[in-house]
């Protein structure tokens, strides 16, 4: 649901006299972050107040400009994140407790955004129809083989296309194409829904492998309805020919205006910190961050894996290019 700014408003007067308070926009449903925000909270005494807006973020925070009530942006996704901060509505911070605790893969070099999480773009495999070690690399998945066999959700959804951008970062323009034109070829029916039907189409029968975020394992695992689609599949853990397994992020970054500078900036070193990582990690099944954070039994129970070394910053430049690539060859169609 969103909230316009008098709900804003509305829900900042109806909270306690807080000594500060910190105002989010987020991306992110409300419920897989208001863990951390309540921990903060109880231990520094600052409120934390949540707009959810699922569209119009960019637009909306350039039409309030310094009047913006927000101070800080939550998302998910590399492109989402440059897109705020390519509309000119944030603002660096210098802060040498995230610039400690956030390796430098995971932040901005201007210092205009921060990871909070990372996931990993993995294939979800039928544990009855796929052998070990069918699946090795992302090139592999425009192999023949897989004709009639691979699921997927729009080729244009952000996550799909960060991770056509870092093939295109890989391997250039041209082999990237083929290769979506060779994934877009064994596609088993025309993309639709998010990552968990794909799952819940590998169970039904109609695919044997689709890409698919970590996270969504537990997710399904904790959802007795789809537990069993859960069952059903494995992860692998794919790697790029000459790189490793394709990584995304959660972040945040502090707007422009943040009329609540001071506040904010302890709320965003504190989602760095050891106590909000670990929280992350047992709640929303992410991995931390941080370095050192352990992911949760359930997640290091998937196995380990070899982070691609690319910088987010050159994925996420080829965002248009894997865009207009996607709608060329009509992967969707």
């Amino acid at each position: 649901m969103r909230l316009p700014l008098i709900a804003l408003a509305l829900i900042s007067t109806a909270l306690p006299a807080w000594a500060d308070e910190v105002n989010i926009y987020s991306h992110r449903q409300p419920e897989l972050i208001q863990p951390l925000l309540d921990a903060f909270t109880a231990e520094t005494g600052i409120a934390v107040n949540v707009a959810y807006v699922d569209k119009g973020m960019v637009e909306r925070l350039v039409a309030e400009g310094d009047r913006s009530p927000a101070d800080l942006v939550l998302t998910v996704d590399i492109a989402r994140l440059m897109q705020v901060v390519e509309a000119g509505v944030t603002q660096p911070v210098v802060s040498d407790t995230l610039t400690a605790n956030i390796p430098a893969e995971y932040r901005d070099p201007g210092n205009q955004w921060f990871g909070l999480t990372s996931r990993a773009r993995v294939v979800y495999a039928s544990r009855d129809r796929v052998q070990d070690g069918e699946v090795t690399t992302y090139e592999d998945l425009a192999s023949p083989k897989w004709q009639g066999r691979i699921c997927s959700r729009s080729g244009t959804h952000d996550y799909n296309i960060a991770l056509l951008g870092a093939e295109i970062e890989h391997h250039g323009p041209e082999a990237a194409r083929a290769w979506a034109e060779g994934l877009r070829a064994n596609l088993a029916k025309k993309p639709d829904g998010g990552d968990r039907d794909q799952v819940k189409a590998i169970w039904a029968g109609e695919c044997d492998i689709s890409l698919g975020n970590t996270y969504y394992m537990g997710e399904m695992l904790a959802d007795p309805e789809q537990a069993e689609w859960a069952g059903a599949v494995r992860i692998v853990f794919p790697v790029f020919e000459n790189g490793g397994t394709h990584m995304n992020i959660s972040g945040v970054a502090m707007t422009k205006a943040a009329p609540n500078h001071d506040a904010a900036l302890k709320l965003m070193e504190w989602l760095s910190s050891d106590a909000a990582q670990a929280i992350y990690a047992e709640t929303n099944y992410e991995f931390p961050v941080k370095p050192g954070v352990p992911r949760s039994a359930l997640v290091q129970g998937w196995g380990a894996f070899t982070a691609d070394p690319l910088p987010l910053v050159d994925v996420a430049r080829h965002r248009l290019e894997a865009l207009k690539l996607m709608e060329a060859i009509n992967f969707d169609g």
